[in-house]
């Protein structure tokens, strides 16, 4: 089978695309033809901090869609040909293995390319919303970088948990498109300059919830529009910025709560925790159409250099995809 590695020296990165033997599953881990593949700027960002500084080359890819083909033992409840999705390092490839705990049934209806934008960023968001940010109906929430994937699938989970939500985009364009998603206030700045805004359109109390996936330069920003009790989700820092500013008098006086999300340092177990309870609470709104995950572009498994660049000319709304190979 063909498969997608990547090699980083030195912050710079370069694609090989591989002759492999195709993969046998182990005890807890099915088979997959990939048929469709999300991008993650995380993995294919140089310089983005999530990705390694250098090091052995490694498989790419984190999430997929595609059709059982063969299971491991102690695997039970798979049929072959059953439509499933699921994070799997090594997505990038003609199959792949996933972990048993991280397989999810692909809604009848969602096609393929939808399907390989679910698994790892709506599984994400659920972590920051649901588990950790606790989101309640009628609460704000704050999105800063709201047009890149995590941002919105933040928005349309955040909305249909009835909450309310203000996102930041350099881009007016965009935020024209989120607003017809629901978004109910769009500011159109890379800047930290919007916590005035923030302020005005919560009545003075703030917003109980912030997504940030920029990084160090809108942190304290963030701090400033945070609500009695808020929480802050620190997820990206395509910024490059590493290193912020923290209000200790605002953190103490309003009860604050700042965490992280990653999978990166995550067990196995860990990962898995939130899968039943987004298959019980999420997924059935996506399978009804409350949620619909945007993908804004799909490339040939032959273009995944294309597909590389033009994430990092981030002209893209939501998720870009790509395609298994014919």
């Amino acid at each position: 089978m063909q498969s997608y590695w990547m090699q980083t020296t030195g912050g710079q990165t370069a694609l090989e695309l591989r002759d492999m033997p195709r993969p046998e599953p182990g005890p807890g881990q099915i088979l997959m033809r990939v048929r469709a593949a999300g991008l993650n700027r995380g993995e294919l960002i140089a310089g983005h901090g999530l990705q390694a500084k250098g090091g052995a080359a490694k498989a790419m890819g984190m999430e997929a869609a595609g059709e059982v083909v063969a299971w491991g033992a102690d695997v039970t409840g798979f049929q072959t040909g059953m439509r499933v999705m699921g994070r799997c390092p090594g997505a990038f490839a003609e199959f792949v293995l996933i972990d048993q705990r991280e397989v999810m049934r692909i809604p009848d209806g969602i096609s393929w390319e939808t399907a390989a934008s679910i698994p790892l960023t709506f599984l994400v968001v659920y972590d920051m919303l649901v588990q950790q940010g606790q989101l309640k109906s009628d609460q704000w929430v704050l999105v800063t970088g709201v047009s890149s994937g995590v941002g919105v699938a933040s928005l349309l989970m955040a909305k249909a948990l009835g909450a309310k939500a203000i996102g930041t985009s350099g881009s007016e364009a965009k935020l024209e498109r989120l607003r017809a998603l629901g978004l109910d206030l769009g500011l159109c700045t890379h800047a930290a300059d919007f916590a005035e805004r923030v302020m005005q359109t919560t009545g003075g109390k703030g917003v109980n919830l912030i997504v940030n996936t920029v990084g160090g330069s809108v942190f304290a920003e963030c701090v400033r529009c945070m609500a009695f009790e808020g929480r802050l989700a620190t997820v990206g820092y395509v910024d490059g910025q590493l290193k912020a500013e923290i209000d200790i008098e605002a953190l103490h006086a309003k009860r604050l709560t700042l965490f992280g999300v990653s999978n990166k340092l995550r067990t196995g177990v860990q990962r898995a925790q939130g899968v039943p309870g987004f298959i019980a609470g999420i997924l059935p709104m996506i399978a009804d159409g409350r949620i619909k995950p945007v993908v804004d572009r799909v490339f040939a498994f032959e273009q995944l250099a294309q597909a590389k660049a033009f994430m990092e000319a981030n002209q893209h709304l939501g998720k870009i995809v790509l395609a298994g190979r014919p």
